[in-house]
């Protein structure tokens, strides 16, 4: 029931995601595409500190329920207050706070489900949290949908933003509880430093013995899995900052009603949706790092696919990014639990927040570059950059 208050938020922030972009392109249709990247660079950049301090604090104070009420309560009264201006440069600038105080809910309701549950279970837990809010996620788009469909104003569809996040506000006040004890993942650090204490004895006794060894002792590279996260992150910014536009495009040149963006970033949504799904009747068996290279590369190979959409007809292109969001949607959904849990065994207490910041620090530098190339040299240029930068992540997890 705690996850409840999450659900609303991320109804505010799914209607949001792809109203914004298309709202900065109707201010000034000529240079919408930088504003796009300035708007997701400075939040992004501006929230990376952010998320370091975020997850320091709660670590520190071990109270995590008054960061999770001070987010939800900042993006509802921010989004208000959107409503009273159209000036790039405020709005920026308010973007940028928001951004800031946003990011304080991330590393604790990490950190929850990863002391609320045990170690056995965290791929289950943050499979089943991911997937809730991926659900509210859903229904804020088809929320856009509607909007966008019935013609409401952008200040309405602003105040509901606010509102959806005013009642996961309250609901969060009510449900959300810190933990009495706090030790699950001080527990999983003592274990893996053990096990492999472990495995060294046996090594050694088996050398001393004359015997061969064909078992490896080796630590997981932590510099490679952050490399990793940060290259994924940077890659799928790049490819999804200005996909709206590009979708946005398509469906105008093929003649269908401008909801059907909404639509079908709905049906990505939902492809996230099943791989959450997917990922939680795994129930307590590992991904394991194959499945995880895997994933990367298919990401990488399908953002080289969308090139293919550039040289069909409008309403064909539509269909084959569509049918790719989709696939991605699902492939993100197992990446983000797998990476998540990961990141609760390989980062110490006290820095919770640096998963967040990793993906921060990649998404901040594509938010902006993605609609800088689109802007200038197109999106062709867009769809080959991502594919490559995919490739160099799926290197840094097969050196993890």
């Amino acid at each position: 029931m705690w996850r409840l208050g999450f659900f609303f938020h991320e109804m505010g922030y799914g209607l949001l995601s792809i109203f914004l972009p298309l709202y900065l392109m109707s201010i000034d249709p000529g240079n919408g595409l930088y504003y796009i990247g300035i708007f997701s660079a400075v939040a992004l950049f501006l929230a990376i500190p952010a998320s370091f301090l975020w997850g320091y604090l709660c670590d520190k104070t071990r109270r995590y329920k008054r960061y999770i009420l001070l987010s939800f309560f900042a993006s509802a009264v921010i989004l208000y207050l959107f409503t009273y201006t159209t000036s790039v440069v405020l709005l920026v600038i308010l973007y940028g706070v928001m951004s800031i105080l946003h990011v304080a809910h991330e590393a604790p309701k990490n950190v929850l489900i990863a002391e609320l549950y045990s170690h056995q279970d965290w791929d289950r837990s943050f499979a089943f949290y991911e997937g809730f809010t991926e659900f509210g996620w859903l229904i804020g788009l088809l929320l856009g949908f509607f909007t966008s469909t019935y013609g409401f104003s952008s200040v309405t569809t602003l105040f509901v933003c606010s509102g959806l996040n005013m009642v996961g506000f309250v609901l969060s006040l009510v449900l959300v509880r810190d933990p009495a004890l706090v030790f699950e993942r001080s527990l999983v650090s003592m274990e893996k430093r053990v096990d492999f204490a472990s495995r060294g004895v046996f090594v050694a006794s088996r050398l001393l013995d004359g015997a061969s060894i064909t078992e490896k002792l080796k630590r997981e590279n932590v510099n490679a899995f952050c490399g990793g996260l940060i290259l994924f992150s940077l890659a799928s910014s790049i490819l999804f900052t200005p996909l709206p536009v590009f979708i946005r495009n398509a469906v105008s040149a093929a003649s269908l009603p401008a909801g059907l963006v909404f639509a079908i970033y709905v049906l990505n949504s939902g492809g996230a949706v099943m791989g959450y799904a997917l990922m939680g009747r795994r129930s307590e068996q590992s991904m394991g790092k194959m499945s995880l290279r895997r994933i990367v590369l298919s990401r990488g190979l399908f953002a080289f696919v969308f090139i293919v959409a550039l040289n069909l007809s409008a309403a064909t292109s539509v269909g084959l990014a569509t049918s790719l969001l989709v696939l991605m949607g699902f492939l993100y959904a197992m990446f983000i639990v797998s990476t998540l849990s990961l990141s609760m065994e390989l980062i110490p207490a006290g820095k919770s927040g640096m998963f967040n910041v990793l993906i921060g620090v990649g998404g901040a530098f594509g938010s902006f570059a993605g609609p800088f190339i689109a802007q200038t040299f197109g999106f062709f240029s867009v769809f080959v950059t991502a594919g490559v930068i995919f490739l160099f992540a799926y290197v840094a997890f097969r050196l993890f």
